[in-house]
């Protein structure tokens, strides 16, 4: 490439300018002082390592706004990751919902949040999670009826934990208290530490955009009769968590689930509204459910053969994580979810492995 000698200049000027863009002062000896922008900048972009990241300052963002059921669905399609999440909270005015996205914005001048995860509260959580993914915008909110956020990120730029199926195992702490002991430390699970540590404050639901949509539909709280919905001429002035009950039928489901960023077919909306797809538990009922399932089963060695062959048991649950890694590419491919670790059982001049799963839309 040639560039002339004015054109020369003009790049040079050019590159200069971006510099002092972010340059305040320059110290010497390879020392600057960089504009607030610009610090802001690379701070957001530290903030955030991978998606579980962005999962948990919405979650947190959420509770803030006074929240009391927030609803998480999420769905990959190739790299690209769509996180959307529903609450009940406070709401966002018209117009702030795009300057909610910048840097120190926020409502929490007289109430920043210390929390297991950091300070809360510095009006740079959003601005974070927009400077690392693809897109980040609120699709609806309004003052007094919550919000609906919605995110989508790039994997190949923003990594994630390579199996996003896994739900994790639990136990008792010392205090009698349910905790995520094993598994993978992936969007659900992120989810779930946070459902655990705010269960007091909150409830939090998780599942794809089909079965939130099914879940709120029948889950959400009534805060307008039924009787009260003939006098409202438009659904959008419904609480975000209660248009999708109004929905009267399934072409006007898939327009509503839509308009909240929950993306599905109009056939898929024929199968929530006739009851084919299953609603989900809250987080903390789930892992209850599960924990006492496991407490009530008699324990059974299934990792020996008694004619002989007996596995390890840390073999057995390395084989086990190594099933659950195979497992992920056909959960991708076909929206399959893990309910349960793999299960290992030696047999007579065999081994077998049982995948427990549910299937989405």
């Amino acid at each position: 490439m040639t560039i002339s000698g004015s054109g020369l200049l003009g790049f040079v000027a050019s590159m200069g300018g971006e510099r002092n863009l972010r340059v305040e002062e320059n110290l010497g000896e390879g020392y600057v002082r960089l504009r607030v922008a610009e610090a802001e900048r690379r701070q957001a972009k530290h903030d955030i390592r991978c998606a579980e990241d962005i999962v948990i300052e919405m979650l947190r963002n959420s509770r803030d706004a006074g929240a009391k059921h927030i609803y998480v669905a999420t769905a990959r399609e190739g790299d690209l990751r769509t996180i959307t999440i529903l609450d009940d909270g406070s709401g966002i005015p018209a117009d702030m919902q795009d300057r909610v996205f910048e840097a120190r914005v926020t409502s929490k001048l007289e109430s920043v949040h210390m929390d297991r995860w950091g300070v809360h509260g510095r009006g740079m959580a959003l601005y974070s999670v927009k400077e690392n993914a693809e897109s980040a915008e609120v699709v609806s909110s309004a003052p007094g009826r919550g919000s609906s956020i919605r995110v989508v990120t790039d994997a190949s730029r923003l990594p994630e934990r390579a199996d996003q199926s896994t739900w994790p195992t639990t136990g008792i702490d010392e205090s009698g208290g349910l905790i995520c002991e094993r598994g993978p430390h992936n969007i659900v699970r992120t989810c779930c530490e946070f459902a655990i540590e705010e269960r007091a404050t909150c409830e939090v639901y998780f599942g794809s955009p089909s079965e939130i949509a099914a879940t709120a539909r029948a889950r959400a709280p009534r805060t307008v009769e039924a009787s009260e919905l003939m006098f409202i001429d438009d659904i959008s002035e419904l609480p975000i968590l209660e248009r999708l009950r109004a929905a009267s039928d399934a072409s006007e489901l898939h327009r509503v689930a839509t308009s909240l960023g929950l993306d599905m077919s109009e056939r898929t909306a024929h199968r929530i509204v006739s009851g084919q797809i299953k609603t989900q538990r809250s987080i903390v009922a789930s892992l209850t459910r599960r924990s006492r399932g496991k407490a009530s089963k008699p324990e059974v060695d299934l990792s020996r053969d008694h004619r002989g062959l007996k596995l390890s048991h840390e073999d057995s649950r390395d084989f086990s994580r190594e099933m659950e890694r195979c497992f992920q590419m056909l959960a991708d491919r076909y929206y399959l979810t893990l309910t349960d670790e793999p299960k290992i059982r030696i047999g007579k001049g065999k081994i077998t492995v049982t995948f427990q799963i549910e299937q989405a839309e």
